[in-house]
């Protein structure tokens, strides 16, 4: 059994992947070629924002938008430590400082009371308010990034009207999401800019790394297309600023195409499975708890993660569901602030204790849109 079944959507969609590809072939333009702008042109209409840009990931585009809001070195941006590294890293890799803010124990998502009280605690120099790394004292607060963990959007209502009040930016992270929405708007709308992944496992996958920066805002989109290209200003070799080797290969734009004709039906398919699962799941094992879907929004689903009673439950079901042949995942089994790459900022086990809980108790159970009933069955039976 595959976690996630490339596998049967490959076997669908061939013939046109075959044909996208050999278009590619036969024009010969494999940097920025015409499939990456027609992709943006489909991926600005579909989320609603003027700009789509394409680039070579999920993390770069995120490090592409702090760049084009000018974050370095004096600076501090808040973010969750529940999540993949690439949130924060880029943040770490432009010399600013993360400051790691707990998360709902519900959603999972930022707790938007948590990210005031955060502020507070930098407003005063206060610590015994909040955690904070000593680098962040006399830093800069620049704006956070909210991530849309698994396939839910944060909060945005919350977290919006929280920075317009501190003259603070907010940077989507939809790497998870592309796809859901609230309250009728797409991920990927939301905060001043948003960036999105596509590496294979995700709902919209190409079949290697692929990203793509979004934004309503003409200046910052100009300076996205100029940083992708190493800072390239009026033609290939002026550089206005310095910039990265971030563009999305054409490639991977035309697997992307391919996969956009069935992408509405599979994220339809992806809530027949969740609720699915959520049904059997009622009936057989009450005590896991699913991430809470809030009113309004539709998830992605880009996983389906549960919450066991304990952490020894958690790798019970691991080792019974292993037995069964079935995979299962952890995301994440350490979160950000205990990581060895961030022992510099001066964190401590029992900082965050909402993120620390969710990493000893999640598990992740097979999740994409070719998952059959009776084989979920098996899986839900297994636990």
């Amino acid at each position: 059994m595959d976690f996630i079944d490339l596998k049967s959507q490959q076997q669908r969609l061939r013939p046109l992947l075959e044909e996208r590809l050999r278009a590619v072939l036969d024009h010969g333009q494999y940097i920025l070629g015409p499939e990456v702008e027609q992709l943006e042109t489909t991926l600005a209409r579909y989320v609603g924002t003027r700009h789509a840009v394409g680039c070579a990931s999920g993390t770069d585009a995120l490090l592409l938008l702090l760049m084009a809001l000018d974050v370095g070195p004096g600076h501090a941006v808040l973010t969750t430590p529940f999540t993949f590294i690439a949130t924060a890293e880029v943040i770490a890799l432009l010399g600013a400082v993360p400051v790691f803010v707990d998360v709902d124990p519900e959603t999972f998502n930022l707790d938007p009371d948590k990210v005031r009280l955060a502020l507070e605690a930098l407003k005063r120099g206060d610590r015994s308010l909040h955690p904070l790394p000593q680098a962040a004292m006399k830093a800069s607060v620049r704006g956070l990034i909210a991530v849309d963990l698994f396939g839910v959007p944060a909060d945005y209502a919350e977290l919006e009207s929280l920075a317009e009040e501190e003259g603070l930016f907010v940077v989507e992270d939809a790497a998870q999401s592309f796809g859901a929405t609230m309250h009728g708007v797409p991920a990927c709308r939301f905060g001043h800019g948003a960036a999105t992944s596509f590496f294979p496992a995700k709902p919209l996958g190409g079949y290697g790394d692929g990203g793509m920066c979004f934004s309503n805002d003409d200046a910052m989109a100009e300076k996205l297309r100029s940083l992708r290209v190493h800072g390239q200003g009026s033609h290939r070799y002026e550089h206005v600023r310095v910039g990265i080797n971030g563009r999305l290969d054409t490639l991977q734009a035309a697997v992307l195409l391919a996969k956009w004709s069935v992408f509405e039906e599979e994220c339809q398919r992806r809530q027949e499975v969740a609720a699915r699962y959520i049904g059997l799941l009622e009936k057989v094992r009450p005590d896991l708890v699913v991430q809470r879907i809030p009113d309004g929004v539709v998830s992605a689903w880009a996983q389906f993660s549960l919450l066991a009673p304990t952490p020894e439950e958690r790798d019970a079901i691991r080792s019974r569901l292993q037995k069964a042949g079935i995979p299962t995942a952890v995301y994440y089994p350490v979160p950000l602030h205990l990581q060895p790459a961030f022992a510099h900022l001066g964190y401590h086990a029992g900082d965050f204790p909402v993120s620390e809980d969710l990493a000893r108790r999640i598990v992740s159970l097979p999740m994409h849109p070719y998952l059959e009933p009776q084989v979920q069955e098996h899986i839900v039976q297994s636990l």
